[in-house]
């Protein structure tokens, strides 16, 4: 049977892709957004189609509407949005929740919360299990985000043991392909744009901290298995891809698949930002039957590709 599901965050990179395929499944979808860091231009595309709907909206404001399910993707996720307006970003994280929680508990709807591998901070286990209880610095730059979401899977939690409510928790690691936003800030996207654009690749640090990069097509299959998983699966649930590879390795091969003349140049590494990430997804692969199938090699093709076309 046919959904109608909600998407808070629809334009954005991971909630336009899950627009699409919940389309593409024959359910009704409602996007939800403000365009604070995402793009119009990544739903564009579906707007003639009748089962699909927008609205221009803050979640930190209350939403009133019917709806089956609720993927809760709204927040900016890389560093240079977030810390834009920090104060909004834990707003969008806390109120944005709370008022998403409140609508899937009046109209009964399961809900999914999009956290993120950043609950780990700079992690001292490795890889990073949904057991390690994580190393956050509470007062940093980055604790916008990191407590925000944090304080986010406390709140599902609680709604969870004090309403009976149906939840879905998942962490998001590190994930790249078609409509990023070319000045998001992240690593992936960044190396990119420097690379075709024959600009220096900037690397923080020494390029030996570690990071796993999962293709948006396997993390949204993820989405969708867990949503659909039975009831009693809550989470948190681990979802990226587990190969590691240092900042240095991920540098050279786009310089070897754009064929760019690049030189790589080392800048002083960001206050609070972690030296290794790397998820255990032993947990998904049990409970879902989920692990990534898109190598780096292939899934960084179809990401500088689809910068090529955004840049020209």
């Amino acid at each position: 049977m046919n959904k109608r599901i909600l998407i808070t965050g629809g334009a954005g990179f991971l909630g336009s892709h899950l627009c699409e395929r919940l389309l593409k499944e024959g359910n009704e979808v409602v996007s939800v957004d403000n365009y604070y860091s995402s793009n119009k231009q990544n739903i564009a595309h579906l707007l003639d189609n009748l089962r699909f709907e927008t609205i221009r909206q803050d979640i930190t404001f209350p939403l009133y509407l019917e709806t089956d399910q609720i993927y809760n993707l709204a927040c900016p996720a890389s560093p240079v949005h977030y810390q834009r307006d920090p104060v909004q970003t834990t707003k969008t994280c806390v109120h944005g929740a709370i008022n998403m929680l409140g609508l899937a508990k009046r109209v009964k709807a399961k809900i999914l919360q999009a956290s993120t591998s950043e609950i780990y901070g700079d992690p001292s286990t490795h890889p990073q299990n949904e057991e390690y209880w994580g190393s956050v610095n509470p007062v940093g730059i980055r604790s916008c985000y990191d407590e925000g979401k944090r304080c986010a899977e406390t709140l599902f939690f609680d709604y969870h043991r004090q309403y009976n409510l149906e939840i879905k928790v998942v962490r998001i690691f590190n994930t790249y392909g078609p409509q990023m936003h070319p000045e998001d800030g992240r690593v992936v996207s960044n190396f990119i744009v420097q690379a075709l654009r024959g600009r220096d690749i900037t690397i923080y640090g020494d390029g030996l901290q570690t990071r796993s990069f999962c293709y948006v097509n396997d993390l949204i299959d993820g989405l969708v298995l867990m949503m659909n998983s039975p009831s009693k699966l809550l989470g948190p649930i681990n979802l990226g891809n587990n190969c590691e590879f240092t900042v240095l390795e991920l540098a050279e091969k786009i310089l070897k698949l754009t064929g760019s003349k690049s030189k790589l140049i080392f800048n002083r590494l960001p206050l609070d930002d972690p030296k290794q990430r790397q998820p255990d997804i032993s947990l998904a692969l049990e409970k879902l039957g989920w692990q990534p199938k898109i190598s780096l090699e292939d899934g960084l093709k179809e990401t500088i590709a689809y910068f090529k076309k955004v840049l020209d």
